[in-house]
């Protein structure tokens, strides 16, 4: 399903699919090179989400008719041998899992009638994809969970999340990059910036990644600069 609807004078927006899916997600970074490719002149920005991608253009080069041509034409191109390596990069996150920085991790395993050790393995033992980024800089939505992980949000949000904690929402996991709101279920934390200001989009990760998260424990934690105060947190 491929549709493209307006969002403003110089925006519009292409829906490849109303889900969350890998096939959806893998067309989705197939299609912003492929739009990149062809109408370079033009495009000022592509922001991908899920299952849709959001075109912004230059109002002095095109119009909204022509752009909208011209992406049909450039989506419908041979695609063969397009891609970046982004797909098949796959980064790896240390996450401290102890109980000073898992904040939820006892309401966790109490709604998923898990021990800490069985949530923390079945986090840590696969790859997540990165399937948009958002809400803050640098806050990459991941999926999907093991289903016996799956939570959802917290009914009263936090107020202030602290930077680095590893959180679960749905059928999704995510890190704070800052220290943000947030509703997650939050089961540990970083040591690592998620903020790359030396990168176009200034986010560790970019759309397409693959995330797996490696548990370390607390020394580790520390001698790479983690920060266990979760005051901010409460």
């Amino acid at each position: 399903m491929l549709k493209i609807e307006a969002v403003s004078e110089q925006s519009l927006i292409v829906y490849f699919g109303d889900t969350i899916d890998e096939a959806i997600a893998a067309n989705v970074n197939r299609a912003i090179f492929q739009v990149r490719r062809e109408l370079d002149d033009v495009v000022t920005d592509i922001v991908p989400s899920y299952n849709s991608m959001l075109v912004c253009f230059d109002l002095n080069q095109t119009d909204r008719f022509d752009i909208i041509k011209r992406i049909k034409h450039a989506l419908a191109s041979n695609a063969e041998g397009l891609s970046d390596s982004s797909d098949n990069v796959v980064i790896e996150i240390p996450v401290y899992y102890g109980e000073e920085v898992a904040l939820d991790m006892a309401d966790v395993c109490e709604k998923t009638t898990l021990d800490a050790e069985t949530v923390i393995k079945l986090h840590s033992e696969r790859q997540y994809r990165v399937y948009a980024i958002g809400f803050s800089p640098g806050f990459a939505y991941l999926g999907s969970l093991d289903d016996a992980i799956v939570m959802p949000r917290k009914s009263t949000p936090r107020l202030k999340v602290p930077t680095g904690s590893v959180g679960l929402a749905d059928n999704q996991t995510a890190i704070y990059p800052s220290s943000t709101p947030g509703g997650w279920q939050i089961i540990g934390r970083t040591p690592l910036s998620m903020l790359d200001w030396e990168s176009r989009n200034l986010a560790r990760v970019n759309v397409g990644n693959r995330v797996k998260f490696c548990p370390i424990d607390k020394q580790e934690f520390l001698a790479q600069g983690g920060v266990l105060n979760d005051s901010e947190g409460k």
